[in-house]
């Protein structure tokens, strides 16, 4: 049975694999140093919340990762439920929404608006697990971004 923990730096080198894991699903290069040296950072800053679900052997299964915002509107903060991952043979066992009820939980306690995500449109198993947690598709406002061209 797995258990939902937030990660600490001592968990960077398991996280790490399921970091450069999750980044694979989309389409990138592995590239674990800087996967390590990416979460290294945010863990040490305090730049974003990572649970992990853990096996009783002690293994990591899979994680989410979230981002403080802030909606000037609602003068509250929000948080954006960035990446989320489960190991390809854990999957449909309930582990990705364990994470997102702790995700909320962590909402709850933070007295945060919301959360908040981003996936593909070709992402069928998230576009099937999002509304059946209670996500809603937003069609009030379009989304915009602009790529640095220098990145």
């Amino acid at each position: 049975m797995s258990k939902i923990r937030q990660a600490t730096l001592d968990d960077l080198e398991d996280i790490s694999i399921l970091f450069d894991l999750y980044r694979q699903f989309y389409m990138q290069s592995t590239n674990m140093e800087e996967a390590k040296q990416f979460l290294n950072e945010r863990l040490i800053k305090n730049e974003s919340v990572i649970f992990i679900s853990e096996e009783s052997n002690g293994m990591l299964t899979g994680f989410v990762q979230l981002y403080p915002i802030f909606t000037s509107v609602g003068m509250k903060r929000s948080w954006i439920l960035n990446d989320l991952f489960v190991k390809k043979e854990f999957r449909k066992n309930g582990i990705a929404k364990m994470l997102i009820d702790r995700s909320k939980q962590l909402a709850i306690e933070s007295n945060a608006a919301g959360l908040l995500l981003e996936t593909s449109i070709h992402n069928e198993e998230g576009n099937a697990l999002y509304p059946s947690v209670g996500f809603e598709l937003e069609r009030k406002s379009n989304f915009y971004y602009w790529r640095n061209p220098e990145s």
